[in-house]
């Protein structure tokens, strides 16, 4: 309980850690009491905090009394120059790739749908000059070039407008399956570029939860094992984090009549709903993995055979730039491709010198954005696909780590896994022998070779840790914090 005189929490802090500071070697709550005259309690409340910000480690005494060390010194995680220019930075960072993400979508589609409609208006065009020249030369009667060239432009309306990408919002996207409404065109450009939301965007909140929940269903108290089965990180980064949660969500760690550290959370106890939200073992959320597009794929592939269309066009538009060049005279023109020498023709009555714009124009521009159009899909698919190896490997250790804890003995790499797709690499084998290792470099395993010739592990001291975790929790089931009845009601 603080006194009249007690110093505020932010003044009390800068005491705790500059008490610290003189102790990097190691201080208990007592020492730190001692140095600042500060309650036992409001120092033991602001210790995880401390370690969280300069990243501490906690030691163990003989005796199981808790010490904080920093061996890295106090440098803030939070606060401070550095920091500071850390955060700036990523604002800045942020803004600008989120400008620079919205005029390159723009560019997007003028490039793509703007870029082919002009290439096809050019073929049309062109085509239609030839039937046209064609009938008149040949004597047929009239009006047929114009029929043939009005029918040949009649056909490409039709494959334009009844094609996926101009289907009525009230349609869905396949016949015999549930129907959803289709997106704007735009948006499914940028689906098809840029991909969608990220499925796992509110992973971070989802995870908290779940730990919480795991707490509150385990009298209050969680083990760094258990924390690793939630949250599926290594015995490195879950030391890091559970002191970040202790900090976030009033935890303090202790020690148990065994010396085993274990994370308590009172204040997590006092709550009117009771319900069981903890998946009923150590079980969490699995991460989801990502997707190419949320487009159905007859959408990707019209976006790939217009993209094409454009790489065509601006191939053959640079192609013969380099090689017909300048058209001086009508008798060169009869010499070049029919469509060049249309459009050249055409370009004539709006620019002095045609040969650049159809150059720059119709040519490299089309040509480069076409190329990108593709390489930023191909980029972004194989680095999707990294991603979701990683994310399998995640949920594979949450699986992993909880299953071994559940039985830390005669473990083998068979029992790692899940039939669910989010939990399976490549290597299911390899995976299963890292998920292995990596819960051995929080606890030794003792490896033997059964009789089939199988690997097995036996967690002799994760089974001992476990035993009197339970007998930890047994000996504070009875001084449990409860809510309590309600003494006073501001409506009555």
């Amino acid at each position: 309980m603080h006194t009249e005189n007690a110093p505020a929490d932010s003044a009390a802090y800068r005491m705790v850690v500059r008490s610290l500071s003189r102790r990097r070697k190691g201080a208990s709550v007592a020492d730190i009491t001692a140095a600042t005259a500060l309650p036992l309690e409001r120092v033991r409340e602001m210790l995880p905090r401390a370690a969280d910000e300069f990243s501490g480690r906690l030691q163990v005494t003989e005796s199981g009394e808790i010490l904080y060390s920093f061996p890295h010194g106090f440098v803030s995680r939070y606060r401070g120059f550095r920091p500071a220019l850390k955060r700036l930075g990523g604002k800045l960072a942020s803004g600008f790739v989120w400008l620079g993400s919205l005029l390159f979508k723009v560019w997007i589609m003028v490039m793509l749908i703007g870029y082919f409609a002009l290439f096809v208006a050019l073929a049309l065009g062109s085509l239609f000059i030839s039937v046209a020249a064609q009938s008149n030369s040949s004597g047929k009667r009239r009006g047929g070039g114009v029929h043939a060239g009005f029918s040949l432009f009649d056909l490409f309306i039709r494959l334009w407008f009844y094609s996926e990408l101009t289907r009525p919002a009230s349609r869905g996207y396949s016949r015999g399956k549930e129907a959803r409404p289709s997106r704007p065109l735009h948006r499914a450009i940028f689906s098809f570029v840029f991909g969608d939301a990220d499925p796992n965007r509110e992973w971070a909140a989802t995870e908290k939860k779940a730990v919480i929940a795991c707490i509150q269903a385990r009298q209050g108290v969680i083990s760094l094992p258990e924390f690793m089965a939630v949250t599926g990180k290594t015995s490195v980064g879950a030391e890091e984090a559970i002191l970040s949660f202790c900090a976030e969500f009033g935890g303090s760690p202790e020690a148990t009549e065994e010396g085993t550290i274990v994370y308590r959370f009172d204040a997590l106890l006092l709550r009117t709903d009771h319900e069981d939200r903890s998946f009923g073992s150590l079980s969490s959320p699995l991460q989801r993995l990502g997707r190419f597009s949320e487009n159905p794929k007859t959408m990707n592939v019209w976006f790939g055979l217009i993209n094409t269309v454009n790489i065509l066009f601006g191939s053959y538009f640079l192609y013969n730039a380099l090689n017909a060049g300048v058209i001086h005279s009508t008798e060169q023109l009869q010499t070049v491709s029919f469509l060049y020498g249309f459009t050249y023709a055409l370009f004539s009555h709006f620019a002095a010198a045609p040969l650049v714009p159809i150059t720059i124009g119709l040519g490299l521009v089309p040509l480069v954005f076409s190329l990108l159009f593709w390489l930023i899909p191909s980029l972004r698919f194989f680095s999707m696909k990294k991603e979701n190896e990683r994310i399998k490997m995640a949920n594979l250790r949450r699986i992993g780590f909880g299953r071994i804890w559940s039985q830390p003995m005669a473990v083998h790499s068979g029992d790692i896994g899940n039939a669910a797709d989010e939990c399976k690499p490549k290597n299911m084998n390899a995976a299963g022998e890292q998920v292995i290792k990596e819960m051995g470099a929080y606890s030794i395993p003792q490896v033997e070779v059964n009789a089939q010739g199988n690997t097995v592990y036996s967690f002799n001291e994760l089974e001992r840790e476990k035993e009197a975790l339970e007998q930890y929790r047994r000996s504070i089931a009875g001084s449990k914090p409860a809510i309590g009845q309600i003494v006073f009601d501001s409506g009555e």
